[in-house]
């Protein structure tokens, strides 16, 4: 396959993904996350911005230790110490990438970097030459290239592509572009620019305006080979282009596009729940591709048709993008070994015993409540085992709710606070509303709550529900998970994780820095 048939899936779930407020993530979760995204096929994995943080440069040697298929990547301003950081972090990945960037745009220019054009050609060229000393793949971006001049773009991009770039990033940063506009830039830059056959053309859209999609295939349309993208279109502000929207775009309009990827579409949903998980995101309802209404159908007309001939109202197979695949894996008679063996074949693994030994017991607590359970299940335990095993200031040891018809709801807790158990009852709109005012009045952390979500893991009236809480405090922002059965034991659990980061969560603090 040459490369023009071909387009490259490049995932930044764990790096402009991670910045969402509040959807941080630990060295453990990045490393779940990177072998989904292996199983997946995905061709690049930004795992993060070495220079940003410890805590990133860590889980970047991690994900490029743990996995092995797919070309690791780490952003990097174009200047020597993010360089020579991601350079480092990323010494043990098979296949390494330095993608490196300046700003380009007029205003970015002028305002942010302070810098003349002709110094900002001077910097790219020397950031390229500087990356191509450390790894042979590197990828150049020009910041804000939807309100660069065109002009410059051709002028920097040359320079970059004879320095030693090889991809070549055109980002809609700030979501400005409309498709026509973005495909015409696109094909403009390649037909342009004498060396653009040297490079292969990428590009980065937002979706400020929700166009992200539709900008990112306006410019495949206009021979972009490499799309960056976030599983559930996560990222800063309104996100990024989501990649189960763009694989299964060109998949099924292959007619039109006539390139292919290498993505194993039927771990689409899977990965997307684990992400949802990790991050505390819900996907909505009705979400192309992977929200639970995307291949339900209500009126009577739809489902008549779909009996009778599939294709006359979908134009995708729900198993092609793994839905149904949550098939019934373990139960209450399931030993250890089989335990071990499925999260394994999900791509986890324990690093000691005793983790391993915690997990279980949580498998055998649920497999008493709840008679069938699925993958799904298995992640969310695994999320809340590692929740848990984290620093804790704060941690749930009993929970009692009373609510009735024309009573005012009334639950009492019991929390352990760095040792010492205390109680505390509150009574609330509801029993929820109860359980986190009785936690609040041990904790005392003048919180404020921006958000609580419920989601069903699972099918069926026993699933759990898996609860997200969203805290802010002094302007840091986090979000906290906790999954049971029982929804108010669930919300408890989402509650405390919250404060818990609040207090302790420095770690998965990531950096709202510069970006494509």
């Amino acid at each position: 396959m040459s490369q023009q048939d071909r387009l490259v899936i490049f995932d930044t779930t764990m790096r402009d993904g991670e910045q969402s407020p509040g959807a941080s993530m630990t060295k453990e979760e990045k490393v779940r996350i990177g072998k989904a995204l292996e199983k997946m096929r995905v061709d690049v994995i930004e795992a993060g911005f070495a220079a940003a943080s410890p805590g990133d440069f860590a889980a970047i040697q991690a994900v490029a230790e743990a996995v092995r298929e797919s070309t690791i990547c780490s952003l990097a301003r174009a200047v020597d110490r993010d360089l020579e950081h991601a350079a480092e972090a990323l010494k043990k990945a098979e296949r390494a990438r330095i993608h490196t960037f300046i700003a380009t745009s007029p205003i970015h220019m002028q305002y942010k970097l302070r810098m003349q054009p002709d110094q900002v050609v001077e910097q790219a060229i020397y950031a390229v030459k500087k990356a191509r000393g450390f790894v042979e793949d590197v990828e150049f971006s020009c910041e804000d290239a939807g309100r660069s001049e065109n002009d410059f773009l051709c002028r920097i991009i040359e320079a970059a592509i004879n320095a030693g770039a090889r991809t070549i990033n055109i980002p809609d940063t700030v979501g400005y572009a409309i498709p026509e506009e973005f495909g015409h830039k696109i094909k403009t830059l390649l037909t342009r620019i004498p060396n653009s056959d040297k490079a292969i053309f990428s590009v980065h859209c937002h979706n400020d305006l929700g166009l992200a999609v539709a900008n990112s295939l306006a410019a495949v349309a206009n021979g972009a080979r490499q799309v960056e993208c976030t599983i559930n279109g996560l990222g800063e502000r309104a996100g990024n282009a989501a990649l189960e929207e763009i694989v299964m775009a060109t998949r099924t309009r292959h007619d039109l596009f006539n390139i292919s990827t290498n993505i194993d579409t039927t771990h689409i949903v899977p990965t997307s729940r684990l992400v949802s998980s990790i991050t505390g995101f819900p996907v909505q309802p009705n979400k192309a591709i992977v929200g639970a209404n995307a291949f339900a159908h209500e009126s009577g007309i739809h489902q008549d048709g779909v009996l009778k001939h599939r294709e006359t109202y979908e134009i995708m197979k729900a198993e092609d993008v793994g839905w149904g695949a949550n098939k019934m894996v373990m139960g209450k008679h399931s030993g250890r070994a089989a335990f071990r063996s499925r999260l394994e074949e999900l791509g986890v693994t324990f690093d000691t015993d005793a983790a391993l030994n915690e997990a279980f017991a949580r498998f055998k607590d649920l497999a008493d409540k709840k008679h069938e359970i699925f993958d799904e299940d298995l992640q969310a335990l695994v999320s809340e085992t590692i929740n848990d095993s984290a620093p804790e200031t704060f941690k749930l040891v009993a929970l009692e709710s009373h609510s009735a018809i024309g009573e005012t709801p009334v639950t009492e807790v019991v929390v352990n606070h760095n040792g010492s158990e205390k109680r505390a009852k509150a009574q609330g709109s509801g029993p929820v509303d109860a359980a986190l005012k009785a936690i609040d009045s041990i904790a005392e952390s003048g919180a404020n709550l921006l958000l609580y979500s419920v989601n069903a893991i699972t099918q069926g009236t026993d699933s759990q529900g898996e609860v997200t809480v969203r805290l802010e405090k002094g302007g840091r922002i986090v979000n906290g998970s906790g999954a049971d059965t029982d929804i108010i034991v669930a919300s408890a659990k989402a509650y405390i994780h919250a404060l818990n980061l609040l207090l302790t969560g420095a770690e998965r603090q990531h950096p709202q820095s510069d970006g494509v």
